[in-house]
């Protein structure tokens, strides 16, 4: 440990993501605490098919501490997080998806968003589970037409599916023609938002799609899968 970093951990010692207790374990990405209590995904639940795109892998439900700690990386600046969530996807995309895919990209914010922000909160968490995967971070679609929020929406799966209709593109094909995509995201709601973007990769040749998030919406906890695909995806 270099003098800057030793100096930096005793006057700002690091600290778990999700319940902010100080990590007494060097190195841990959280403390054990929570890493018995978070509600990690089971087996069967880690995978879900969906429109445009053949799976996405999720290690986390988004609820209780898991939801407060996003919330805290999207709206209150907390870019450091993006190391944890990158380990905890990048280790999610490696047990269920393996190496199937030939770059990493990411569902991008629109302009007027990332100015608001200061910061896409999907394509750092993308770039750093590129990192952790030692695979080609890449570019590849752009939001072009700005939208409220995903997450501001009452209406269910069609209001979130017209939200975003037609909102991507991707401008230079050539990038995606013939490739696998891994494409990221933060959090798995109803999947629009994927189905959107790997639509738009589809129609410009992409070979095939799959995704990974953080999180997913904790109704999958208490329903068939393949049921709740049909109803909601």
């Amino acid at each position: 440990m270099g003098l800057r970093q030793w100096v930096l951990d005793l006057f700002f010692p690091p600290r778990c993501v999700f319940c902010r207790d100080v990590l007494l374990q060097k190195g841990a990405y959280f403390c054990s605490a929570c890493g018995d209590s978070l509600p990690f995904c089971p087996d069967e639940a880690v995978s879900q098919a969906g429109d445009f795109y053949v799976c996405c892998v999720t290690p986390l439900f988004y609820e209780g501490l898991v939801t407060d700690s996003i919330h805290r990386y999207k709206f209150q600046n907390a870019r450091g997080y993006r190391r944890t969530y990158g380990a905890l996807v990048a280790a999610c995309v490696s047990e269920h998806i393996g190496s199937a895919y030939d770059l990493i990209t990411w569902a991008p914010v629109s302009q007027k968003r990332l100015r608001k922000r200061g910061y896409d909160q999907a394509e750092i968490l993308a770039k750093e589970v590129a990192l952790y995967l030692d695979k080609p971070f890449v570019s590849v679609l752009r939001k072009s037409r700005h939208a409220p929020p995903q997450s501001s929406l009452t209406g269910g799966r069609e209001a979130r599916q017209a939200n975003i209709a037609g909102a991507y593109e991707v401008p230079d094909v050539s990038l995606v023609a013939g490739k696998r995509v891994l494409l990221v995201d933060d959090v798995l709601t109803t999947g629009s938002t994927l189905s959107e973007c790997g639509r738009m990769l589809l129609l410009a040749g992409a070979r095939e799609v799959s995704c990974a998030a953080l999180a997913r919406a904790p109704v999958y906890k208490h329903q068939n899968l393949e049921e709740k695909v049909l109803e909601t995806v």
